[in-house]
Formats: structure tokens, sequence, C-alpha cells
């Protein structure tokens, strides 16, 4: 599991503190204390699942009493009626866990489903898809790590690990070289190594960008399929492409054609249905 268990303690907590505070009084005044019970993770959905290693991380947190018995991974496509996979411990345990495992199961195949369908649409091609920042707060590490699980690739984690000069840096800068020579320098100074990838809006900029040879990617945004391909051949392998704005299921493979490296899609993440799952206990 890519994600990083520090950050996922701390998320069980955070959430936790909003969901059950002092205690789940429900449970606490219907059930003893000491009963244990068992309850299986029923898939009602069709898609990809996701969320399995995050949801025994969850249950470990919770409660280490609980035993998770996985018999479908990560990354397996899924139809109704599927049991991913049983849990067994106390009861009270298990129903404090069952609303965060299944919120985040359901989103994390929510995404990762609509991942697997974009990538299924550059078969043949060396594209790879993107995630991008358009996440839920709080969320990125799952939502990306979902992505990953549906076969896409993830951009920069955030603000911190890629400088990424978009339009409005390029406005604010003054420019594209006056950008790029500023960060450059700015990545020079601090030691930094951290890439840097720039966003041109028209051929102009992209010339503009090919003058500067320390530059690491280039992403051209709202480009046109014929567009991209033309900017491609420009840039002849002088730098990492990728392909961004309003990409769709129904284009991407155009694009991906282009011989484009990178196509980042928001909607990987910022429109996503869940899916429909549903954790069903019994009585041991």
């Amino acid at each position: 599991m890519a994600v990083e268990l520090s950050k996922l303690e701390k998320f069980v907590e955070l959430a936790l503190e909003e969901d059950v505070r002092e205690g789940d009084h429900t449970a606490l005044s219907t059930i003893d204390a000491a009963a244990l019970g068992e309850a299986k993770l029923l898939v009602k959905d069709v898609g990809i699942l996701a969320g399995v290693s995050v949801a025994q991380e969850i249950f470990r947190v919770i409660d280490p009493k609980l035993n998770a018995h996985i018999l479908l991974k990560d990354g397996s496509p899924i139809e109704p009626g599927q049991v991913a996979f049983y849990v067994q411990g106390p009861i009270h345990s298990i129903l404090k866990a069952e609303r965060l495992v299944l919120n985040v199961m359901q989103r994390m195949s929510g995404i990762a489903t609509r991942t697997k369908q974009y990538t299924e649409q550059l078969k043949g091609t060396k594209a790879q898809v993107l995630d991008t920042r358009k996440t839920t707060p709080l969320l990125r590490f799952l939502e990306k790590e979902a992505v990953h699980i549906g076969g896409g690739a993830n951009h920069r984690f955030g603000l911190y690990d890629m400088i990424l000069i978009k339009d409005n840096h390029v406005d604010y800068a003054g420019g594209i070289t006056n950008a790029l020579e500023k960060a450059q320098a700015y990545r020079l100074d601090n030691k930094l190594d951290i890439q840097i990838e720039i966003e041109v809006r028209n051929f102009a900029e992209l010339k503009e960008v090919l003058k500067h040879t320390y530059v690491d990617r280039v992403m051209f945004d709202n480009f046109t399929v014929a567009e991209v391909k033309e900017a491609v051949e420009l840039v002849d392998g002088k730098l990492v492409t990728e392909a961004s704005g309003g990409i769709t299921l129904e284009t991407i493979r155009d694009y991906a054609l282009t011989g484009v490296d990178f196509i980042s899609v928001g909607a990987l993440t910022h429109s996503v249905k869940s899916l429909d799952l549903s954790l069903k206990a019994k009585i041991i």
C-alpha cells in the first residue's frame, strides 16, 4: 500500500473525532460491550475495487482485535453480489469503523473505476493519464492512491513537490521568460531536487519555453488534438509533454495518438460517482 500510515492514522483520528467523539451511544445502549460479531463487505455495483488495504489499516487503528479476511484485492473487477472481505471482532468496533470504511472505499472505488475507463482508451499508445490537484481537501492521499489502483499515474502531490508554472504565474511574473528564469534561480539557490513544468497557451509561448534548456516538462493547455500533435513534433523529445484542459473519455484516445507523454484529467477525482458498497453484520 502506497498510503503513508502516519497520515492514515491521523486521518482516522480526525474522522472518529467527527463521527464518534465520546462514544457511539446507539451501540453502547443496545449491544453488550463484550459481544463479538462478523460483517461482510458486500458489492452492489460494477467497477474496480479500491480501498481494501486502507480498510485493513482503518480496522487496525480502530481496534487491533478486528481481523479482516480478504477475498478481493485492490484493483479487482467487481460486480453485484460479490463479497470483498469479512471482518470479525468486537461488534462495537465493527460499527465504529463501518461508515468510515464504506465512505473511503466507495469513494476510492469510484475513482479507480473512472480511471480504469480512461486507461482502457490509452491501450497501444505511450500516453498515461494523470490526476490533478482537483481533489477533496484532506483526502488527496486516498484519492491519488485510487487513481494509481485504477491504472493511472500521479501528478505532483501538492505545491511543494514540483514547480508548475501556470497561466496566472506567467501573467503575474511578467511573461514566460521572467517566470522560468526566476524559477530556475529559485531551484538552484535552494538546492531543490524538483522538476520545473510550465503551462503554455499557444505556440508563441511554446517556442519561448524551448529556448530554456533547464525546463523539464511542458503542458499544452486547451490545445486541440491537431495542435497537440504539432506541439509534440515541435518539442521533438526535448521535454516531457503533457496535454490538459477539458479532455474527456470520448477524446482522450485522439490526444494519446498525437504522441504526447501524459494527459491530465481533473474528472478522475473532482466529479466521480461513488460505487455502492455495504457492510452487512451478523452475530457469531
